[in-house]
C-alpha cells in the first residue's frame, strides 16, 4: 500500500453502533436524524484512522446509504472528499477504480443472513437472494467484487458480527470491526458509538499496513447471474432488460460477460423490480 495512495470509505447506515430498527435508517424519523449523525463519526473515525497511518493519502468518502446523501458534509472529518447523491457509476463503490484500497464501514449483511441487523441485498422491498456462478452474496460481495474486479483489495468491513462473519468467509485475511451484535433482524447488543469509532479507528492503519497481503476479490471470466425476487410478479419488469431470462416463478437469470456488468444488472433489477421503480 502506498502512503501517498488514495483510499475509498464506502458508508452504509443500517451496520453503524446504535441502529438496530428500520426507523433508524428511513428519511423522515426523529430516528434517522440522529443516526446520520452516528454515521458522519463512524466514517471520520474511518478518515483519522487512514490518515494517522499517513497524512499523505489522499480520502474518498462514498455516502452509500439509501437516497447517497445521508453523511452531514460540515461534520465530516475536513481533510475528506465527500461523494455524495444518485444515480453514480459503480453505486456505492463510485471510483473504487482509483483507489489502491477499500473499506466499508456501516455494511449489513446479506438478504436472508439468519439474525441480521436490517439485513438485506440493494432492495429489500424486492430482492430475497442474488447469486453468482451458484455463490450467494450481498452487497459485501457486490462491492468487494467490483472492486477486485478494479484490482482494488477490500481491506476492512465494519458493521455487527454476522457481517464480520460474511466479509471473512468471502475475503480470506479481511480486517473486520464489530460495532454490535445482532440479536434478531431488529434487535442488537451494541458498542457505545464513541467505543465504536475508536475501534474503527485504531483497525485503519492496521488494516493498511496488511494490504499488500490481501488478494481482491475476484469473481473471474463470465458470470451467469441469478437473482431471486419476493414476489412472482415482481420478475416482469426486470424483463425489460436485453437478454434477462425468467427461469423460475421468481427468479430471473442473465449471463454477463464478466463480474462489472453482472453488478450492474443487479442494480437496473432492483430499480425495474421495485415496488416503487
Amino acid at each position: 500500500m502506498r502512503a501517498t495512495g488514495r483510499i475509498l470509505i464506502s458508508v452504509d447506515m443500517e451496520g453503524i453502533a446504535g441502529v438496530a430498527v428500520g426507523s433508524d435508517v428511513t428519511p423522515g424519523t426523529t430516528e434517522y436524524e440522529q443516526n446520520r449523525r452516528l454515521m458522519t463519526a463512524e466514517a471520520s473515525a474511518a478518515v483519522r484512522g487512514a490518515l494517522a497511518w499517513s497524512a499523505d493519502l489522499t480520502v474518498a468518502v462514498a455516502d452509500a446509504h439509501g437516497p447517497f446523501c445521508n453523511l452531514l458534509a460540515d461534520a465530516l472529518d475536513p481533510r475528506a472528499l465527500l461523494v455524495r447523491g444518485r444515480p453514480r457509476p459503480l453505486g456505492m463503490v463510485t471510483d473504487v477504480g482509483r483507489a489502491d484500497a477499500l473499506i466499508c464501514v456501516g455494511y449489513h449483511g446479506r438478504a436472508g443472513t439468519a439474525t441480521s441487523v436490517l439485513s438485506h441485498t440493494i432492495a429489500s422491498s424486492c430482492i430475497a437472494d442474488v447469486r453468482c456462478n451458484g455463490r450467494s452474496i450481498g452487497e459485501i460481495g457486490l462491492n468487494a467484487g467490483l472492486a477486485g474486479h478494479h484490482g482494488v483489495p477490500t481491506i476492512l468491513v465494519c458493521g455487527d458480527d454476522t457481517v464480520a462473519a460474511e466479509a471473512q468467509a468471502l475475503i480470506p485475511g479481511v480486517a473486520t470491526v464489530s460495532v454490535k451484535r445482532a440479536l434478531g433482524a431488529s434487535a442488537a447488543e451494541s458498542l457505545h458509538p464513541t467505543e465504536a469509532g475508536r475501534r474503527i479507528e485504531a483497525a485503519v492503519p492496521e488494516a493498511l499496513e496488511r494490504a499488500g497481503e490481501l488478494d481482491p476479490l475476484r469473481f473471474p471470466g463470465a458470470i451467469t447471474l441469478e437473482i431471486d425476487l419476493l414476489r412472482e410478479g415482481m420478475t416482469e419488469q426486470p424483463l425489460l432488460v436485453p437478454g434477462l431470462d425468467r427461469i423460475g416463478p421468481r427468479t430471473v437469470a442473465y449471463h454477463a460477460p464478466d463480474f462489472a456488468t453482472a453488478a450492474q444488472v443487479v442494480r437496473a433489477v432492483a430499480i425495474l423490480a421495485s415496488p416503487r421503480g
